[in-house]
């Protein structure tokens, strides 16, 4: 299982693979941090198409083409704003990463990379958001063999030593 999710720092602008995720505000208009990123890259086509789109609720997940970017295809997805814990924003965020890695299998994706999704700006606890990431993409892959690699594509070390060591907690009570 571990050999099928691979955690790097790096840019996900930057990610040779059939998709990339993009942690979206819900206009999918573009916005700051890698959702800013993302349409800069991609360059203006991809606004184009996201105004066709028509926006995307929270925990949900809408595609479009990659354009400029490496990849072929970007899922959009909403992730919540962190509020306390007390609204939902867990199961939010874990529907996030099910629909989104759907969503990928459903494209024919066999390579999918994401950022850390409402750990930024959102305010979703770096630790708590990685726990749910990490859970809810070794579920899904338990059950499809159609993905290849997920690659978790950190923004500086301290959300790259977070995913790493929380990955190794999950195989260590794996075995």
């Amino acid at each position: 299982m571990e050999e099928r999710i691979t955690i790097i720092e790096g840019d996900i602008t930057k990610q040779e693979v059939d998709a990339i995720v993009n942690a979206a505000n819900n206009s999918l208009l573009g916005g700051g941090g890698v959702d800013g990123a993302i349409h800069r890259a991609a360059g203006p086509e991809l606004l184009e198409e996201t105004r066709q789109i028509g926006g995307c609720p929270t925990g949900e997940a809408r595609v479009s083409k990659g354009y400029r970017l490496p990849a072929k295809w970007v899922i959009h997805t909403v992730g919540p704003i962190w509020r306390g814990g007390n609204r939902n924003e867990e199961q939010l965020l874990a529907s996030c990463y099910r629909n989104s890695l759907k969503a990928a299998v459903d494209l024919g994706a066999k390579t999918v990379a994401f950022p850390s999704i409402s750990t930024g700006a959102y305010g979703f606890p770096l630790e708590r958001a990685t726990e749910i990431a990490l859970r809810e993409t070794r579920k899904f892959l338990e059950g499809d063999q159609t993905l290849e690699k997920v690659i978790f594509v950190c923004f500086g070390d301290r959300a790259l030593n977070t995913y790493k060591e929380i990955l190794g907690r999950f195989s260590d009570s794996a075995e």
